[in-house]
C-alpha cells in the first residue's frame, strides 16, 4: 500500500510525462481511490504551488508553449445552443479555443480552460455539457465572454474575427 505523499508524488510525476490531460477516474482506478480523494490530492498540489491546469479532458501541467502562435483574446455573444458552431468556426479557420472567461458579478474573472483545436475537439465538449446538463460559462452573463485564441499568422486572426462577426458571434467591430 503506498502512502498518500507517495501517491501524490506519483500523480506529480505522471502529468510531468505527458503533454496529455489524464483523467482523475484514470488515476482514481491506478490508485484503488476515489475520484474524490484523487480531486483532493490535485488540489493540495495545486496549493504547493505546482501548475496543474483542470481541462474538460483531465488534469495536465501548464507549460510554456515553444512556437505557439500568436495568441489574441476576443469578444463574443451567442445562446448556449450555438457553442459549437462558434468553436467550428474558430477551428475550421486555423484558429485554437484556449479558453473562456466571463465577468461574474460578485466572483469577478471566472475562466474554463478548453484547449479546443480540432472540430472532434469541439464535438467533445458539447456533449460533456450536454450530458453534465452543465451550463456554459457563458449563461451566466447573457451570452457574453472571451475566448483567448491561438493563430498561425495575422490573416488567420482576420478570417477568425470576419467569419465570427458574419455569423453574429463576434462583439467588438
Amino acid at each position: 500500500m503506498i502512502t498518500t505523499k507517495e501517491r501524490r508524488e506519483t500523480i506529480l510525476n505522471e502529468l510531468k510525462k505527458t503533454s496529455s490531460p489524464i483523467k482523475a477516474s484514470l488515476f482514481a482506478e491506478q490508485f484503488g481511490v476515489s475520484r474524490q480523494i484523487i480531486v483532493g490530492d490535485i488540489a493540495i498540489l495545486r496549493a504547493a504551488g505546482h501548475r496543474i491546469l483542470p481541462t474538460p479532458h483531465g488534469y495536465q501541467l501548464e507549460r510554456p508553449e515553444p512556437n505557439a502562435g500568436n495568441i489574441a483574446v476576443i469578444a463574443c455573444k451567442h445562446q448556449p445552443d450555438e457553442t459549437r458552431e462558434e468553436l467550428y468556426l474558430v477551428v475550421d479557420n486555423g484558429g485554437s479555443v484556449i479558453d473562456v472567461t466571463v465577468e461574474h458579478p460578485v466572483y469577478g474573472e471566472l475562466r474554463g480552460l478548453l484547449n479546443i483545436e480540432s472540430r472532434y475537439d469541439a464535438d467533445r465538449f458539447c456533449e460533456k455539457l450536454a450530458e453534465s446538463r452543465a451550463l456554459t460559462l457563458s449563461s451566466i452573463t447573457g451570452g457574453i465572454h472571451l475566448h483567448t485564441i491561438r493563430f498561425r499568422d495575422p490573416e488567420c486572426l482576420e478570417r477568425i474575427r470576419r467569419v465570427l462577426a458574419e455569423n453574429g458571434y463576434l462583439l467588438e467591430s
